[in-house]
């Protein structure tokens, strides 16, 4: 019997039985090894399984009913097969609408959706089991193909192929009436175009949900099996009922509020409980620990064991060790990477066994509770709640192979010539710098206004300079190093110094374009070298301790006296700042004085008719941080000294979409020609003659611009 199949150029032969003895053969249609009946090219090595060569070009799927499924060779563009979550390189399934099954996925789901879910009761099931040590690591990062959650909390079948089903989704209906779309039946379908469930809000890539096509409206198979009225053991003077969240009110049992979503609830006494927590586990085994935790449901408070903070209702107790812990926190890993330390940090219950020095969280002013658990580095005496650590728990850690700790000391420069001051001092004294075509040489040349290329910030101490070109760089911005991780950055991998980027730091917020910067080649944003150098534990000419960085911190700042919700603060005495104040330059110059200007901390002079900003003429708040000259006796408003823009150097030449000339930076008065006003602050000008474009930097689109530096025609790339 010959078959000529769409997928092969040649004729293929029909083969009862492979022997593997001769030779192995795998399929070309499922990439299996061929053991029954097969078809083979006399020609070339091309088999295809009987099953494979016999799949109908088009099949009518009843878990996929808007439209029919077309047999390809291969994928056409996503390579995951939306049934199993395995690659796809064979023969597929496809819909216009981006599902694609494998063949074998495609054939096995009809086939169960034709004779039924209660049709696999004769399958033998496995339990789930509290421990699954014993279980391979595919079954434990397995999925039941129903409704998506993990295959190993409950009894499960094995289909076969990598493919498992729990025990409860045998008896799924395959379409159900509910009360949140009572227009039409839901439909069990695949999850081709997810949408997120009407009852929880949250959006299921795989698996099957219900549907109802017409409307675009879907539920979780989890969400549709909820019952709609519980009796729970936390409340037990009257029933609760599912309903959308009528008010923000916590959860009874993990205290905790949803934004949106169903809840159960009593609405005669505003009682509350998220689904998740109504019917918890009742054993859980986690890294944590190495016994299971074991539910313990009574109206009790407690001080969970893990974190350290006090919870109510449902807690998970190890009777051998006597823990009592919250749910959440039996999920808590063992070690961390924190990206305010160098070391990974290792969860202890019993944090006496270690001879640490100080008992002070390092993210947070706050004493540590020796008598619960805590992440700490025992080599370095360093101690974090739980829940500080937490915070940074949705931080991306990066393995690097070059990566080492002496990464921050790496020098962008290279060392030309050293000098000596002194016996013992050697310093260099002639450097090569990465963002610098030319060699810089050291200096200590006060006289004349410089400004530094690193920062923007005028010079007044040793800088390097160059003998070719204007480029002027602090001693400091110097040695900044090459490559930095910043503690602050979601991405954990070392951002690299460049330059000549315009761009605003996420972190202070001003605009930069043409100082040193670190970039993040992931995410490919940038953060100004003030705000990269500053650590999580920085010290402060205006305040005599060590500041702290606090992500929970409410109250004032001291610097502006605005609103905190994040700040460096003084675990010694109530003092808080935040990044934006830290980060002033203590000296400046500016263009209203010609001495340079001097961030003050206090006023000294309170009679009221000094308390006023000579640059906008308005009063000023004289317990809040301000720029004076004692010389000419004047001062003003932080914010009036230092712009956002003050850090923008003039000149350059840079391109943008909507002109066809090459802009540069400068400050005249002209009309804008966006919104016809003069433009009084930078603004950029056309550089061609005979152009008269000049444009607010307000008005600009900034996504209109090309981001890389041109060359100016005074100096090159640098």
């Amino acid at each position: 019997m010959e078959l000529q199949h769409f997928s092969h150029k040649h004729p293929l032969v029909f083969i009862e039985k492979q022997n593997h003895e001769s030779e192995k053969a795998y399929c070309s249609g499922c990439g299996e090894l061929v053991s029954g009946s097969s078809f083979r090219c006399v020609e070339c090595r091309y088999y295809l399984e009987k099953l494979c060569a016999e799949a109908p070009s088009e099949i009518n799927h009843p878990f996929h009913c808007n439209h029919s499924l077309k047999l390809q060779v291969s994928p056409p563009f996503r390579n995951i097969c939306d049934f199993c979550d395995k690659g796809l390189d064979k023969f597929v399934y496809h819909c216009s609408c981006d599902l694609n099954l494998h063949i074998k996925c495609a054939l096995l789901s009809k086939s169960i959706a034709e004779k039924g879910f209660g049709k696999l009761d004769d399958i033998p099931h496995k339990e789930a089991l509290v421990s699954i040590e014993n279980f391979s690591e595919e079954l434990k990062g397995a999925k039941c193909f129903a409704c998506w959650q993990r295959l190993l909390d409950f009894a499960y079948l094995d289909l076969g192929h990598g493919i498992f089903l729990h025990k409860k989704c045998v008896d799924l209906p395959t379409e159900i009436n509910h009360f949140l779309h009572s227009q039409h039946s839901l439909i069990l379908q695949f999850n081709s175009k997810p949408l997120p469930c009407q009852m929880c809000k949250k959006t299921q890539l795989k698996g099957f949900v219900y549907r109802c096509s017409p409307c675009e409206v879907a539920l979780h198979i989890t969400c549709a099996e909820l019952p709609t009225k519980i009796n729970h053991l936390c409340h037990r003077n009257h029933p609760l009922f599912l309903k959308f969240d009528p008010e923000s009110l916590p959860c009874q049992i993990c205290q905790n509020t949803q934004d949106e979503g169903l809840v159960y609830c009593c609405s005669i006494c505003t009682f509350k409980l998220h689904v998740d927590c109504a019917s918890p586990p009742p054993i859980i085994k986690g890294e944590i620990h190495e016994h299971p935790f074991t539910l313990f449901w009574k109206q009790l408070p407690f001080i969970c064991d893990a974190c350290g903070t006090t919870g109510n209702f449902a807690s998970y107790t190890c009777s051998k060790c006597s823990l009592t812990i919250h749910g959440n926190c039996i999920s808590l890993p063992p070690i961390i990477k924190f990206p305010r330390h160098r070391h990974p940090l290792s969860h202890t219950f019993i944090l006496g066994q270690y001879e640490m020095k100080t008992l002070i969280c390092e993210a947070c002013p706050e004493k540590v509770n020796a008598q619960h658990g805590v992440y700490c580095c025992s080599d370095c005496n360093y101690v974090v709640h739980a829940d500080c650590a937490q915070e940074y728990s949705w931080f991306s850690f990066y393995e690097l192979e070059d990566m080492d700790e002496d990464l921050n000391e790496k020098s962008a420069f290279a060392v030309i010539k050293v000098s000596k001051l002194g016996e013992d001092i050697v310093i260099a004294s002639e450097i090569k710098h990465l963002n610098h075509q030319h060699n810089l040489v050291l200096s200590n040349d006060s006289e004349g206004h410089k400004v530094c290329d690193g920062c923007m910030l005028s010079i007044s101490t040793l800088f390097y300079c160059c003998s070719q070109c204007e480029f002027f760089l602090h001693k400091s911005c110097a040695e900044a190093p090459k490559k930095k991780k910043l503690w602050f950055h979601r991405h954990q991998s070392p951002l690299t110094l460049t330059s000549n980027h315009i761009f605003r730091c996420p972190r202070c917020f001003y605009w930069f374009n043409a100082s040193f910067a670190y970039k993040c080649n992931i995410c490919k944003s940038y953060r100004c070298l003030a705000c990269a150098l500053i650590s999580d534990t920085p010290t402060f000419q205006g305040h005599k301790h060590r500041l702290y960085r606090y992500d929970k911190y409410e109250g004032q700042c001291n610097g502006c006296g605005d609103q905190l919700h994040a700040a460096y603060v003084c675990k010694d005495c109530k003092f808080a700042v935040h990044n934006r104040c830290l980060r002033l330059p203590s000296k400046i110059l500016h263009e209203y004085d010609e001495h340079p200007l001097i961030l003050t901390y206090h006023e000294d002079n309170l009679y009221s008719e000094y308390t006023y900003c000579d640059i906008c003429e308005e009063t000023r708040n004289p317990n809040h941080w301000f720029y004076h000259c004692a010389i000419c006796n004047t001062s003003a408003h932080r914010e009036c000294v230092v712009k956002r823009h003050s850090y923008m150097k003039l000149g350059g030449s840079y391109r943008m979409r909507s002109h066809p000339h090459q802009l540069t930076f400068t400050k005249k008065i002209s009309a804008c020609h966006v919104c016809h006003q003069p433009c009084l602050d930078l603004s950029l000008e056309c550089l061609k003659n005979g152009c008269d474009y000049i444009v607010h930097l307000e008005c600009i689109t900034w996504q209109s611009f090309n981001y890389s530096f041109i060359q100016r025609e005074d100096e090159g790339i640098s």
